[in-house]
């Protein structure tokens, strides 16, 4: 994901997947598009890849506790479909 917006929720009180929903939902208002991607924490997440909903959320270390980025995952582009 080479852009997505961050999100700040350090609420103890809500859950993970609320704070990414909370944040899909303001993305979707504010972009248009809805997310699919989510990278947060390592402190944050268990697993190595977690779903909430249709969003794939992933660790990574330089997310901060307490954010999310979020956005829109750009699949891939292998060397044969560049056009130059």
């Amino acid at each position: 994901m080479n852009v997505g917006m961050l999100w700040f929720d350090n609420d103890p009180k809500k859950g993970l997947d609320e704070k990414i929903s909370q944040a899909a939902d303001y993305f979707k208002k504010k972009y248009g598009a809805a997310p699919d991607c989510c990278m947060v924490s390592p402190t944050m997440l268990a697993e190595s890849e977690h779903k909430a909903g249709l969003i794939t959320v992933r660790p990574w270390r330089t997310v901060t506790p307490g954010h999310l980025w979020i956005g829109v995952d750009e699949p891939e582009i292998s060397k044969n479909e560049i056009v130059r």
